[in-house]
Parts: structure tokens; sequence; C-alpha cells
């Protein structure tokens, strides 16, 4: 398949992110404040910060649970479609309120740089108001009926007696919280906004998982059931006291949860009826101008579909190519696809399908975390404090996660960093990319970028936990690349895997812009990354479908992390021999997540001290 629009990465990647003014600086030099002033200033926009900060996590406990902050854990706020409103109500107010009381011209170039993401923050998320009934509350991969159930599960605390109230109080709002996604899937199609066929098996399992086992019919105890008993246990309460507790538990599953479930099931028995095979957002209402949007949000780049699209094409060659030099120091003969069938049906390179295999697997994991962390202060000047764990997917929700993720840990350290990697099949698993992958979602990835930002305590709340998708995945593949500059890949298999996933990632251009501008069909989107990457067809399935009810999401990626290799290079031909690599990763990391132009422009202000340029210890 060709490109409607040939157009090479240089030519229309560089300086294509939107801008946004810089901060202004005085028209007459007589008048800056003095910094005094300037100090006086900044403290009482810190105060604003924290101020509305806090009014944030009141209209949200859900994000208060998950940062392990104050104790309202025992609600889960306003998640209809109205609470959505009013967040996007707030955030208008906040905006008007800081442009009316602050002038960014008055203010020290830290807080003025403060300033300017919460404008860029607040503006992101109103400019989400036209499209808040464009999602699907309910898919294949991120329905929040199964949401729910898995926050309570894993993110929820119960660790002491005193958490069990909160515990329970949720469960018992759970039935309120399924019948606002059910009246959602009923406004949704009234809009003319339904998932693809496909959405409605996997949906509905999720769904029958969760009422299988006791107080529910069938072996074993259901999922919340399991959950709630055994850390029930480990809390080693009176015998009567647990025994209380678990009736609660069972009546609340049995008379509330179980009836809201089987609600959901029958509009999606319903809905499903009347749903197509159609998968992009071009089939939705104004769906060319919604795809637009998510490219915009996701990449915060104005990026064209079509543009997107020819830098797919252009890295899958590239990558091709690399690939094919692998090969030959291998001495496989043939094709690339020849290869990628030599890769794929390499008897060492995966592990059995047995506890023990499983076993072996988190252990060459932990393997390569510890690996690299013994390197790390080669290439990281700061070191979070955060714990990172490793961990296999619980069996109960194998079927609804990808292949592996990273849930960040708590501020206060009560719940570490966990990589997530899913071992339900072995055989999509294999060996040869475990490492890259453990570059990505551990350290230098993802547990290290974003326990870094948490823990700043130099910058507003807000800052911390901005979510920038571009930021955050771009440095995640950046991560899986960077160890090859330290020679870490000793292994070509391992190598290759890491060119296989930076491949899926340039596929995903490809494919992300097929499915949702080029109107390509689920078919198609599969078979070519069948074609065109070594990942097996339970891969590029799952992949597809992700990509499918989660547009834009996937271009993330790639798009973040061509940019921090493109500052890069451009910093250290402007720097030459000042350049410092540890510092300009204190640059990209320690002023937590930011949009690529705002990135940008703190890379070109960057000159490195003498602290940074010395070695590294």
């Amino acid at each position: 398949m060709q490109p409607r629009v040939i157009v090479s990465f240089l030519a229309f990647f560089v300086g294509c992110a939107p801008k946004i003014p810089p901060v202004p600086a005085p028209a007459d030099a007589t008048a800056v404040v003095n910094e005094e002033a300037l100090a006086a200033e900044a403290n009482a926009l810190d105060a604003f910060f924290a101020e509305r900060w806090e009014q944030r996590l009141e209209a949200d406990p859900v994000t208060r649970t998950y940062l392990g902050q104050g104790d309202d854990h025992g609600s889960w706020g306003d998640l209809s479609d109205a609470g959505a409103e009013a967040k996007l109500d707030r955030a208008a107010k906040d905006l008007a309120d800081l442009r009316a009381r602050f002038d960014p011209a008055r203010l020290p170039p830290e807080a003025a740089l403060s300033y300017r993401l919460f404008e860029v923050d607040a503006e992101r998320l109103l400019a989400t108001r036209p499209w808040l009934r464009h999602d699907y509350p309910i898919t294949s991969i991120r329905g929040r009926h199964a949401w729910l159930a898995t926050f309570l599960m894993t993110i929820q605390p119960l660790s002491s007696a005193d958490d069990i109230p909160d515990w329970l109080s949720r469960l018992a709002d759970l039935d309120t919280q399924l019948d606002v996604v059910t009246q959602q899937l009923k406004d949704r199609e009234a809009k003319g906004v339904v998932p693809p066929r496909f959405v409605y098996g996997p949906a509905m399992r999720a769904a029958e998982n969760l009422l299988t086992g006791a107080p529910f019919e069938g072996p074993g105890d259901s999922p919340l059931r399991d959950v709630f008993r055994r850390k029930l246990e480990g809390l080693e309460l009176p015998a009567e006291a647990s025994a209380a507790h678990l009736a609660e538990l069972d009546r609340l599953l049995l008379e509330e949860v179980g009836p809201a479930y089987r609600r959901i099931m029958d509009v999606l028995l319903d809905q499903q009826t009347r749903a197509t095979d159609e998968s992009g957002c071009w089939k939705l209402p104004d769906g060319e101008a919604y795809y637009a949007h998510r490219l915009e949000q996701m990449t915060t780049t104005v990026l064209t579909p079509d543009q997107i699209h020819a830098l797919g094409l252009h890295e899958t060659e590239r990558i091709h190519g690399e690939m094919q030099v692998i090969q030959k120091r291998l001495g496989v003969e043939g094709s690339l696809q020849d290869f990628f069938r030599h890769v794929q049906q390499h008897p060492d390179l995966t592990l059995p399908d047995t506890s023990d295999g499983r076993g072996q697997y988190l252990a060459l994991a932990q393997d390569h975390v510890d690996g690299m962390d013994a390197r790390l202060d080669e290439v990281i000047a700061t070191r979070p404090e955060a714990a990172l764990q490793v961990s296999a997917v619980e069996e109960w929700r194998q079927k609804s996660s990808g292949k592996a993720f990273y849930q960040r840990g708590t501020v206060d350290g009560s719940r570490p960093g966990v990589f997530y990697v899913n071992l339900g099949d072995m055989s999509v698993v294999p060996t040869y990319q475990l490492q890259a992958l453990v570059y990505h979602e551990g350290i230098p990835g993802h547990h290290l970028q974003l326990s870094i930002a948490q823990e700043l305590d130099d910058v507003p709340a807000f800052r911390r936990h901005m979510r920038v998708t571009a930021w955050s995945e771009g440095w995640g593949l950046y991560s899986e690349w960077l160890p090859a500059e330290m020679g870490l890949y000793t292994d070509p298999y391992n190598d290759f895997g890491r060119l296989a996933m930076e491949l899926w990632r340039a596929g995903r251009l490809v494919v992300d812009t097929g499915i949702h501008d080029q109107k390509w069909t689920r078919e198609q989107a599969i078979g070519w990354l069948l074609e065109n990457t070594p990942n097996s067809e339970s891969d590029a399935t799952m992949a597809v479908e992700r990509y499918i009810v989660w547009p834009g999401q996937a271009t993330a990626y790639k798009i973040g992390m061509l940019e921090i290799q493109r500052l890069r290079r451009d910093a250290e031909a402007r720097l030459g021999d000042e350049f410092d690599l540890r510092g300009f990763h204190d640059v990209v990391l320690r002023n937590g997540p930011l949009p690529l132009d705002v990135l940008e422009e703190q890379v070109e202000a960057w000159e490195p001290t003498r602290t940074e340029t010395a070695p590294a210890p």
C-alpha cells in the first residue's frame, strides 16, 4: 500500500509542533520588577496551583487513591458524562482565574513555565468538549465495567482494618457506576457512536469472568471475592469479624454488583445485533475532525494523517534494513520474511508454557532490570526513590490485558511501581523481546520517568501528574534504543527484538492512520502487520483491535521518540564537547511531562553546568 502523500521526515516533522507564544518580556526594561517582587508573585502562583490541585482531587477521589493521598477512598466521585462536563467547567474557570490574577511577564522563569503549562493543560482538556461522547464506554481492552473491578482489586488499599469500610463502600456503589456505563452505551448509540462488532464478545466475557465463582456459580471464588478474601486473611482479624466482612461482600456481590453486570450484558447483547464491522473514526459523526483532534491530543503536534502515514512507511523501510544486517550476521538465508519465520520458530526463544517457564521468564526480566540498574548512572543523573516490582498479570485479567504494561506506585511509597507481564500464553511472549520490554516499562523507561516526575518537590503537583502521551511513550521507546548505544544488547536476537519492537511502533503510524483515515478494514490492518513485522497473528489482531477503539494513541510512541532523538542531535551539534548526556536526560525528565514543543524550547535553552559535565560516578 502506498501513502497518498509522500513527505520526507525532515521536511514535515522538524518545526511542525504547534507553537504556543513564548512568555512575553516587558516592553520597557525599566518595568522589570525586582527579585523580591518576582519571588512574592511566584509564591502566590504556587499557592493558587496548590489550591486548585486540592479542589481537583476533592472532585476526583479515584485519582486521589491512585496517588495514595488523603483519606477519601470510599467513593468513586461522579464518573458520568455530567461529571465530565463539570470537570471541563472547573478547568475553564481555573484558566480564567489564572489569567485574571497573574501576569507571566512578572514571574521568574520556572514560575512562568508552570503558568504556561497550566494554560496548556487546561486548553488541551477544554479541546475535548465537542468529543466527550465520541468514545466507546466499553471496548475489548479498556471497558469501564472491567476497569472498576480491576481498580478495586489492584489499586484500592486494603492493608489494614481501617481500609475495609472504604473497600466495601466502593463495592457497594459499583452498581450505580455500572448503571452509568449502561446509560452511556445507550446514549452513544443514539448519537451514532457504536463499537464495531468484534468488541462485544470480549467485553461480555470480561463481565462473565467477574461473575464466575463464589458467591455466584462456578468453581472457586469469583475474582473480587478472591482478592478481598486473601487480603482479609493477611490482616489476621478475629475470625468472627472476618466472617462478617466476607458475608457483607457476598451480599453486595449477589444483590447489587451481579445484577448490574447482567444489565450491562443485556445492553451489549442487544447492541451487538446492530453493530457492523466498520471500524475507523471516519464512520463516526464528524469523524475526520474527531480523528484530527485525537492525533493532536496524543502527539502534541499538528501532523496530518497523511504525514504520519508516510513517516510510518519511511521508518518501516529503515528498520527493515537494520534487521537485514542482523540476519546477515546470523547467517540466515532468504528474504526478510524468511528471517522472521526463523525467529518465530526458534525453539530457544520461547519458554515452556508451564509454571516453571513463567518463573524463568520473571527471573530473566529481573536480571535485565538488575543489569540496567548497574549501568544506569552512566546515562541518568537523577534516580527516583520508588521501588520497581516485576509481576505476572493476574490470571483473571490475562485475556483483557496487553503483553506488558507499567503501573506507577504511590508518592508515599506504600505501593511500588509494577512492571506487569502477561504470561497467559508463553508462546506470545518470546524472550528475544523481553530485554527491550524491560527497558521500556521499567528502567530507564516508564518506572524511572514517571517516578522522577511524581517525586519532584520543586514543581506544582499538577505538573508532576500531567498526562502527555508523546512525552511518556516517546521516552519509553527512546529507552529501548538508548541501551543499544550502551552496548547492552549483546545477543543479536535481543537486538533484533529491540528493532522488532521499534518496527511495531513504526507500523502503528501506518495502521492507525490506515484504519481511521484511509478506511482500512480490520483485516487489511492485520494483514499489513503480518506482512511487515515478525509478530504473530494473535499479536497483530490484538493490536489492531486496540488501535480501532483507542484512535491516535498508538502514534505517540514513535513520534515522541523521534522528537527526543532530534532534540538530542540538535543539542549535541550546538554544544559540541560541552554536551552532557546525563544533563540532557535531566532536561527531558526533571521538568515533568511536557508537550513536545515546550520540551523543544527547554532543550534549546539548556546550557550544561560544570556539575553536569563532570564524569558520572
